[in-house]
């Protein structure tokens, strides 16, 4: 199956954050590659990986980096497709305020949609929620997932008294 979602990531460290985002799109049954793309320190296979998503069929581009988490925005400099920054508490973070920043604060004209930090599950949503607009069986699954959210809350609701 042709792979619609690009994950790329930093530094392999970033992996055990980055896997939230693949284990939501194998659940939806979304075809997804995954890689490590330095932003500082690979920059032309970033700018080539920007580039050419398109070409290859890749829809959407989840981006997790940690520290000054220039990765998400460059890729978006670098294509039109959909980027979502997934902001990661690193090593040499300063608590993850900056990678948040760093991919919120994106100039006028390179937008990059960022979910929370270490929040690659809900970046993975994001992604299957983007690709649901053109596919019907994808709402679907959506429109499930969102009830099966509701039943779980209901089912603690019982629980606790």
């Amino acid at each position: 199956m042709q792979p619609s979602v690009g994950i790329i990531m930093g530094s392999e460290s970033d992996l055990d954050v980055m896997k939230g985002a693949a284990e939501m799109l194998q659940q939806f049954g979304v075809a997804y590659e995954m890689t490590v793309v330095s932003a500082h320190r690979t920059p032309d296979r970033m700018s080539n990986y920007g580039k050419e998503a398109a070409e290859r069929g890749i829809k959407v581009i989840i981006a997790g980096a940690g520290g000054a988490a220039h990765l998400p925005g460059m890729i978006a400099a670098n294509t039109t497709i959909p980027v979502i920054g997934v902001p990661i508490k690193s090593s040499n973070s300063i608590d993850g305020w900056d990678s948040v920043l760093s991919i919120l604060q994106m100039p006028t004209g390179v937008p990059v949609a960022a979910v929370a930090l270490n929040g690659a599950k809900n970046a993975g949503i994001l992604a299957v929620q983007i690709l649901a607009t053109c596919d019907g069986s994808l709402s679907e699954k959506l429109i499930q997932y969102k009830k099966d959210l509701e039943n779980q809350v209901m089912d603690m609701a019982k629980r606790v008294h």
